[in-house]
């Protein structure tokens, strides 16, 4: 039997997952990391993507997070994300009219929309895109 590491996905409204896995994957800001049990105590900031809970060999499970905190002990990791989301649940088409919008805002040279939310609008609704496009190609 393989080796688990406890994991815990939260978000500001709620616990997204909590269980066992042989695996986690994350958006670190410096770089993705991967995560297996025993793996030394680290603290680090996540960049808007895909956390990726590998359970066993045949099942994983894919969670869009906007960024946050993720710590690891040897036996516990914890996603601490302002958003988070089970990939099988983001809304396809809700992501890309964000995107749409985002586009339409940034092409705008009037002034009257504030570009950097503009940027940040995008960069979530393409993130949460390409969660999705990787969850089909997994086949997940």
């Amino acid at each position: 039997m393989p080796m688990t590491i406890h994991v815990d996905i939260v978000s500001a409204e709620q616990e997204v997952y909590s269980g066992l896995a042989e695996m986690v994957f994350a958006p670190a800001e410096l770089g993705d990391v991967g995560i297996a049990p025993r793996h030394a105590p680290l603290i680090t900031k996540l960049r808007a993507g895909e956390v990726r809970v590998k359970i066993s060999d045949k099942e994983s499970q894919a969670f869009y997070v906007s960024g946050g905190l993720l710590e690891v002990q040897p036996h516990v990791v914890t996603v601490l994300a302002d958003t988070a989301i089970r990939a099988k649940d983001i809304d396809e088409a809700a992501a890309l009219q964000a995107k749409a919008r985002a586009e339409e805002m940034l092409s705008d040279k009037s002034g009257k929309y504030d570009y950097a939310i503009a940027q940040a609008e995008l960069a979530q609704a393409v993130m949460k895109l390409r969660t999705l496009d990787r969850l089909r190609k997994r086949g997940s």
